[in-house]
């Protein structure tokens, strides 16, 4: 499903993907109000809730959403798709081809790519912890007794959440949309009955606020804007899931639906701080009636739940990618539904981040603790991704550098002042998204590394397959029947299998193919670049497999469907041969010896590529082969 078609869909098909995209995409961004007054106006900054400082937090919170979220990702940066695909790494991947071959700046772009999605894992495992935990404490304003109950009632939900991804989102997802397309229908209709009877906050919507409230507090407004970023969390997800819905019906809904409710809410919350001063501590369930207050609660869990979730599924989304561009080893990927090829688990990645957000759910223990260290890894992959568009605008779509510099240079200025209002907060728990983000960032580059020592080891030692096959005029070995297929990262060269079969089997078969299977920098390949395959004679081909990063690299289907040149491959005629590899690390070669060792063990725990690529046990024949790093 790509954007393209979406963008032409008639009436009958959009308004259905209009309310997909309300459950899914704005699920983070829609559960902000929660906690983003609550923490503007809390002990941490010290700002009095006075009338002046309301509205400069108000204006500031609106212009944040205008600028960033509106005119930045739903305005400009859904139009850099790749191939209807959004999200950081298509993003990276469509820079990258947008460059020169070879230029020096692809290298810079791959860093900033990877140091981005390693920051959106940090995201995805802040993300749940914080939005369950601020819906559950909705007890505390409910009944103060309850506070207790707050910790273990976000485990349960946690755990629950977690648990229930093994099932496939397909079913539940049916109900994610209406549920918070009702939450954002509460949440506007909570702030127009506030408004009304304090209809003064409107001034807010004049930005002159937002300057006065930075001129009256200096570097404490500048401090604060650590909570207002809180408000546009999630304005990444509509650029990541623009490949599911398109980008008409995520405008639609942003325009239409949500950003509405959200202002709404926010001044609503507003209207509330100012009519009782100094009496609020927790402005989003004080803006309740009383009899509203549990099912408020419940409504909030449920719009948090399908806030967690859509960035669960989207984590493993960009593991998955991460995983087919060579950043990541193979994991055992499980498609959860028979009609949608994005609908997937992975069991290792779902229960390391289910670990994760218990973890920090008990190190900070309440959601204005975690406040401090969410907005870090958001603005990081913000800032990255204004970098990445600031290239692609003047190497692919050759804009002017007077059309460019202004907008860059203002979404640059205001996500920078974002980021360093929260890294400043480093000690007090801003190190925790980016300790995570350089560990993510060290495994990606040391797997990436790591693979290409390897591969450049296993070419040093090999025989271009060229001279093998006119060797084989002077001397030819036993010829048994059938098709060899030889899994090999590059088929340019002698698989070390086929080496290991002659010497010890001192046979070959009929057909020998040297498969390689590539995936590309796009998200699905075009029909026309899926194969190439070349005929080297003597009953040898050379063959390449060419795969999207979001597609299934299903070799035997693959073999058996697309238009392959030669006799077809027969399932019992077919044998397919591998190499398994035992690497070692040697001091003083390769990488760090720390990176090696972390390399190896990766390596180790990896998925084997042949179940990766679908091989059948029972056609498989696996030779060792010793590598040094």
């Amino acid at each position: 499903m790509t954007t393209h078609s979406h963008d032409g869909a008639t009436a009958p098909r959009t308004w259905p993907l209009v309310v997909g995209a309300v459950g899914v995409v704005f699920g983070d961004i829609g559960t902000s109000p929660l906690y983003t007054l609550k923490e503007a106006f809390g002990p941490h900054y010290g700002i009095a809730p006075d009338a002046a400082n309301v509205l400069g937090v108000l204006s500031l919170i609106l212009w944040s959403l205008v600028l960033v979220v509106t005119l930045k990702y739903v305005a400009i940066l859904m139009r850099a798709d790749n191939r209807g695909e959004g999200g950081i790494l298509a993003l990276t991947a469509l820079v990258q081809r947008s460059l020169p071959v070879a230029a020096p700046l692809a290298y810079t772009v791959g860093i900033l790519g990877v140091f981005g999605t390693a920051l959106f894992f940090g995201d995805g495992i802040i993300t749940p912890a914080i939005s369950v935990l601020s819906a559950v404490e909705g007890l505390e304003v409910a009944a103060p007794e309850l506070k207790r109950f707050v910790l273990p009632i976000t485990f349960v939900v946690l755990v629950s959440l977690f648990s229930m991804q093994k099932y496939g989102t397909e079913r539940v997802g049916r109900i994610f949309g209406p549920i918070t397309c009702v939450w954002f229908l509460v949440l506007a209709l909570l702030g127009l009955v506030e408004i009304a009877q304090y209809p003064a906050v409107l001034s807010a919507l004049n930005p002159a606020w937002a300057v006065r409230f930075f001129i009256e507090h200096g570097v404490v407004a500048w401090l604060a804007l650590g909570a207002i970023v809180l408000a546009v969390t999630g304005g990444e997800a509509l650029y990541a899931d623009m490949g599911h819905f398109g980008r008409f019906p995520i405008r639609l809904a942003w325009l239409g639906l949500v950003m509405p409710a959200l202002v709404l809410n926010y001044f609503g919350q507003g209207a509330f701080i100012l009519s009782h001063p100094g009496q609020v501590q927790n402005p989003f369930y004080e803006l309740v009636p009383s009899w509203a207050l549990y099912p408020m609660i419940v409504l909030a869990t449920l719009a948090t739940v399908i806030a967690s979730q859509a960035l669960i599924s989207g984590t493993f989304s960009v593991v998955r990618q991460a995983i087919q561009l060579g950043y990541l080893p193979r994991m055992e990927i499980i498609h959860t539904s028979a009609h949608s090829e994005g609908q997937i688990y992975l069991p290792w990645v779902n229960r390391a981040m289910l670990l994760a957000v218990i973890a920090v759910v008990l190190y900070f223990g309440s959601s204005s603790h975690l406040a401090i260290a969410y907005g870090v890894s958001v603005t990081g992959t913000m800032f990255i991704s204004t970098l990445l568009l600031l290239i692609l605008a003047k190497v692919r779509w050759r804009l002017p550098g007077w059309q460019v510099w202004p907008l860059a240079l203002a979404f640059l200025a205001i996500e920078a002042a974002f980021f360093s209002a929260n890294a400043i907060k480093f000690v007090e728990g801003a190190w925790f998204p980016l300790a995570l983000g350089v560990a993510a960032f060290a495994l990606m580059r040391s797997w990436r590394r790591g693979r290409e020592l390897v591969h450049a080891q296993v070419k040093k030692d090999s025989l271009r397959i060229e001279t093998f096959v006119a060797s084989l005029v002077a001397h030819p070995p036993l010829r048994v029947p059938g098709t060899a297929v030889f899994l090999t990262p590059s088929n340019q060269f002698m698989p070390p299998a086929m080496l290991h079969n002659l010497k010890h089997n001192k046979v070959l078969h009929q057909r020998n193919v040297l498969l390689s299977v590539e995936i590309l920098g796009v998200p699905r390949a075009d029909e026309a670049e899926r194969v190439a395959h070349l005929d080297l004679g003597h009953g040898f081909a050379r063959l390449t497999l060419r795969f999207g990063y979001l597609e299934d690299p299903n070799v035997p289907r693959a073999l058996k469907q697309w238009r392959i040149p030669g006799p077809p491959f027969e399932v019992m005629e077919t044998t397919y041969f591998a190499s398994r590899e035992t690497l070692v690390a040697r001091p003083g070669e390769g990488m760090a010896l720390w990176r090696d060792k972390l390399f190896l063990f990766m390596s180790r725990n990896a998925t084997p590529a042949t179940e990766f690529f679908h091989i059948p046990g029972n056609r498989l024949v696996e030779l060792g082969t010793q590598v040094t790093i």
